[in-house]
């Protein structure tokens, strides 16, 4: 007995050519002339005897697959089961290529099988071929077919459709449902299905943990199936005598909603699950118009599309969220009624599914995650770059290869910082600016835009912080003046000076170094903390300006850091702080990922509780003003100053809400 398969290589054909090696026959697989490769790959990985297996040059592109007449001679009379695999499963795909490929090349294989004399065509049509039909679509049911618009849906119905009709040879279909990975080993070959929504799932991890209760939908029931069920089953049902002319449903017939469906995997990758589901259906009562004029608002387009492309969902995917159909069963389980051949549960091999798209098919994986290439070659400025965050920031970018501009008010320090990282092969550039002085922002500006033409990422990080109670402070309004005047008009005025630039290249990053206290609310920090809220709001401002334009805005709550900076409170020597260098940490994220903000989980609980039970907040914090009492350096009590040490209940309250300033 011999078999011809198209799609060989592809996921679903690999899994069927290894269970017709189990059995007796010559195996001829079409591939094309440039994909030899790819099938001594495939055969190698699956462990296939190639001895058995005979690969004949086509295309399915091509009259009759592209087989020549003499492979037609050659073969004709004596395969006894043609499958026909070779198609395009990819909602995203053009129209144009999925109707060459699902419908000329089914009509292709349909006649190079004729010219064969093959003794039956196994026809992988899918669901699809149903639409969108309203109810249980039956075996038997192929013209009740709705909802045909989508070009994938269309292209599956009328590729089936072909065979149907087909008057030459037997035939047989299977539809098998949403085709996900192999149950036993979770392996996979793309991102497809509910695989679209596992980044989704993964964010939701990384930002909430998994017993936090969250809102979701509940949608219609989306009908998936393992790779091992479908190919057993497709070779089960070929070989089993009488069943010409039938259409299998290898499909679940058990199948749940896309509620149940994302909390399984939820479940599998340890995410938070979606508690209370709404079902999209309820939004049914308003009027198809209106909900689709309300969609097509510029605003709402924008930002679904915003949501889709972070988390990497084709739009075409959304369509079967609320998906309508069921699927009659009966042929499918009287021909596999003994074989022990039946659907898994999907919650028992949800965590393979999961596990091996983590650690293969992660889009996350394949990004560039590396310093250098995302600052080699690029313009970056760093002020406060002689010393603490600056410095061992800029020690970082500069050995990744970037332009490296450090900017600092004192020059003995600041040329010392270059000359040792240009010592170490960096391209690296110093300039002294006083930047609490805006003429000498604007000469900064110039200067660096003249000898380097533009700015790729500027990082805000020179600042000043002053500790030191509001009652201290009543004599001391240069305090707020000059912590403001630095901490934001010096950074606002340099980014005004660069944005221009920005802006016209369409590109460019601004990361501002701000404080866990704006998020804390930090009593004594009141003009430090002000100054870099100041800076917080124009940049969620901004965001919303000039995100269009490829402009983007990293805010960096930054926890208590070992610098220069607190070295007049004594006190921060005996209480956790982060080295220069785990600073330095969070700013190559920012470099490479880009977000919104960054800031620790305790600065964004602390805002979350003080949103929720502001004067339960309040008191945590006045029970923190007096435990921790105005430093000897604020008072100005030079002989304190030596003499001063943090008690035992500072230390344990410090550790206990590591990183804030107090």
């Amino acid at each position: 007995m011999s078999y011809f398969v198209t799609g060989a290589t592809g996921f679903v054909g690999r899994f069927l050519v290894s269970n017709l090696l189990k059995r007796k026959g010559t195996i001829y697989v079409l591939v094309r002339k440039d994909s030899q490769k790819k099938l001594d790959a495939t055969a190698k990985k699956m462990g296939w005897d190639m001895k058995r297996i005979v690969p004949v040059v086509g295309d399915m592109t091509a009259a009759k697959c592209g087989v020549s007449a003499a492979q037609v001679r050659t073969l004709s009379g004596k395969v006894k089961h043609f499958f026909h695999l070779a198609a395009i499963y990819d909602l995203s795909a053009s129209a144009e290529s999925q109707r060459a490929a699902n419908v000329d090349g089914t009509q292709h294989a349909l006649d190079l099988a004729a010219a064969i004399q093959a003794g039956c065509f196994h026809h992988t049509s899918s669901i699809a071929a149903a639409g969108l039909y309203q109810g249980v679509f039956r075996e038997d049911m192929f013209d009740e077919a709705e909802g045909l618009d989508d070009p994938y849906l269309r292209t599956k119905h009328d590729s089936e459709g072909l065979v149907r009709n087909e008057k030459r040879i037997p035939w047989r279909v299977y539809r098998p449902g949403m085709v996900v990975g192999h149950s036993q080993t979770g392996e996979m070959d793309k991102i497809d299905g509910p695989y679209y929504f596992f980044t989704f799932l993964k964010k939701l991890r990384e930002m909430l943990p998994p017993w936090m209760p969250t809102l979701g939908i509940e949608g219609g029931r989306i009908n998936i199936v393992p790779v091992d069920f479908v190919v057993d089953a497709m070779d089960h049902i070929a070989h089993k005598p009488k069943l010409d002319g039938h259409t299998f449903h290898l499909t679940d017939p058990e199948p749940m909603r896309v509620g149940e469906v994302l909390n399984t995997f939820a479940r599998a990758g340890h995410a938070p699950e979606m508690t209370m589901r709404i079902d999209a259906r309820m939004f049914a009562f308003v009027p198809s118009g209106i909900r689709g004029a309300v969609g097509n608002l510029p605003p709402v387009r924008r930002f679904i599309g915003m949501l889709l492309r972070d988390f990497r969902i084709p739009k075409e995917v959304m369509k079967f969220i609320t998906y309508p159909t069921r699927f009659d069963t009966r042929e499918v389980e009287r021909a596999l009624r003994g074989s022990g051949i039946v659907v898994p549960k999907l919650d028992g091999y949800a965590w393979r599914l999961w596990d091996y798209w983590e650690r293969h098919l992660d889009p996350d994986l394949f990004i560039d995650r590396t310093l250098k290439g995302k600052v080699r070659n690029k313009v970056v400025v760093i002020t406060g770059g002689s010393s603490g965050i600056g410095l061992s920031t800029a020690q970082r970018v500069a050995e990744a290869g970037a332009v490296t501009v450090i900017v600092a008010r004192g020059e003995e320090e600041l040329f010392k910082a270059r000359d040792e990282m240009k010592k170490a092969g960096g391209k690296v550039f110093a300039y002294t600016a006083d930047l609490a002085d805006m003429a000498d922002c604007d000469r900064l500006v110039a200067t660096v835009l003249k000898e380097h033409g533009h700015v790729d990422v500027l990082i805000n990080n020179a600042g000043r912080s002053i500790r030191r109670s509001i009652e201290l402070s009543y004599d001391r309004f240069h305090d707020f003046e000059r912590t403001m005047q630095l901490n934001y008009f010096g950074s606002l005025r340099l980014i005004m000076g660069f944005m221009p630039t920005m802006t016209h290249r369409r590109k460019g990053h601004i990361i501002n170094i701000s404080s866990i206290g704006v998020l804390a609310n930090s009593p004594r920090f009141s003009a430090y903390v002000a100054s870099k809220a100041a800076l917080d709001a124009f940049s969620r401002c901004a965001q919303g300006e000039l995100s269009g334009k490829g402009i983007s805005f990293t805010t960096i709550n930054m926890p208590l850091v070992k610098t220069p900076m607190i070295a007049p409170t004594k006190m921060y020597d005996s209480v956790p702080t982060l080295t220069p260098e785990e600073a330095a940490d969070l700013l190559v994220k920012a470099i490479i990922e880009k977000p919104s903000r960054i800031a620790t989980r305790l600065g964004i609980f602390s805002a979350l509780i003080n949103a929720i039970a502001p004067k339960a907040y309040e008191v945590i914090m006045n029970t923190a003003f007096e435990l921790f009492p105005d430093s000897a350096a604020a008072k100005g009590d030079k002989k304190a100053l030596k003499e001063e040490h943090a008690s035992n209940e500072q230390i344990a309250f410090a550790s206990l809400m590591r990183g804030v300033h107090w």
